[in-house]
């Protein structure tokens, strides 16, 4: 068996679950989620986990009986906890503005950049420098920022542009002096 499939969701208090053949319907203080069951599946309900099983060990099974866990797991923390991704602007002249439910984004071009959020998700410029981008759903949540850090990627040689909070952009060395002597 998979590892990470046979391991059971838990349910903290205050999570609805609606579980039936095809669909999952996950509700929580946050929201709600659902998710399509693949039909070779099957997820039975406890009295505070979830369980998925599958019907044969084809590689195929396995590895969809893993993912359906886990997507399974992070529509839980999703509607208790929430997601959230952090990105820092860096480079003179780069700076978030919060307007409304959008970004207004200054990236050096000639025009501002506004950014919608995506679905559910919630878009905020914690400082000039900083964006946090929150939602219950890990999957927009991880797409909303990579869409906002592909706006401008960071340089790797001077590290200006939009970074995750954390990543370490690794620096290459600018062209050097050619020596005198050739």
């Amino acid at each position: 068996m998979s590892r990470i499939g046979k391991m059971p969701v838990h349910i903290p208090p205050g999570v609805e679950l609606d579980v039936d053949d095809t669909a999952v319907v996950v509700k929580g203080p946050k929201g709600e989620l659902a998710i399509t069951i693949h039909h070779s599946l099957r997820v039975e309900r406890d009295e505070k986990s979830l369980v998925v099983y599958r019907q044969n060990d084809e590689p195929e099974q396995r590895a969809l009986h893993g993912l359906t866990r886990s997507l399974l797991n992070n529509m839980v923390i999703g509607v208790t906890q929430g997601f959230e991704r952090i990105l820092d602007l860096v480079g003179t002249g780069y700076r978030a503005e919060q307007q409304s439910k959008n970004l207004l984004l200054q990236l050096g071009f000639s025009h501002p950049v506004t950014v919608e959020p995506l679905g559910s998700n919630e878009l905020v410029a914690a400082s000039q420098t900083r964006v946090i981008v929150r939602g219950i759903d890990k999957q927009q949540v991880g797409e909303q920022a990579a869409r906002i850090r592909k706006l401008r990627r960071p340089n790797p040689y001077t590290g200006k542009g939009i970074k995750y909070d954390g990543e370490e952009v690794k620096r290459k060395e600018g062209k050097s002096a050619v020596s005198a002597g050739s």
